[in-house]
């Protein structure tokens, strides 16, 4: 890959020289998670996207959950330690992580907030998250990612 071709995300884990491989592939922001696990030809439960939500505090966090599920806003505020969350707008998106809708990956955001990992990850040698552009994806290990991104592990999705 050269190195015009490199995300943000991929400068970040090489700089904390954290081991990945990326994949490039045709998509676009509509795209659903299972669809691009597909086009990775991948099992959908090994990739995972990137959810920002506000917190009833003004809080921001981090959740990164298997893409066939949906983010549990219940368990979501249990774990950050908020009596409820809520998803941000889209158009909040960009200012607040440097990220577009479809390419929002937890390592690299403009500022650092609290990140959750849902607890299946660690039940894969390695996973896909957001490469922090549409149509690209970075696989490494869950402990490479909770490194990377200061993730805590819990339980947070629910089966769409």
């Amino acid at each position: 890959m050269k190195n015009s071709d490199k995300t943000n995300v991929m400068r970040v884990l090489e700089k904390k020289k954290i081991a990945y491989v990326s994949h490039a592939y045709e998509a676009d922001a509509s795209m659903s998670g299972e669809e691009i696990a597909a086009l990775l030809r991948e099992d959908a439960d090994k990739v995972f996207k990137t959810l920002v939500t506000q917190g009833k505090s003004g809080q921001y966090y981090v959740f990164v959950v298997p893409v066939k599920e949906e983010l549990d806003l219940k368990k979501a505020a249990k774990v950050a330690g908020e009596k409820s969350i809520c998803m941000i707008k889209q158009k909040e998106l960009l200012p607040l992580t440097g990220y577009v809708h479809g390419g929002c990956s937890p390592i690299g955001m403009r500022k650092t907030f609290p990140t959750f990992l849902h607890e299946t990850a660690g039940n894969y040698e390695q996973i896909y998250v957001s490469a922090g552009k549409v149509g690209y994806q970075v696989e490494l290990s869950p402990d490479d990612l909770v490194a990377a991104a200061n993730c805590a592990i819990a339980d947070i999705s629910q089966p769409c």
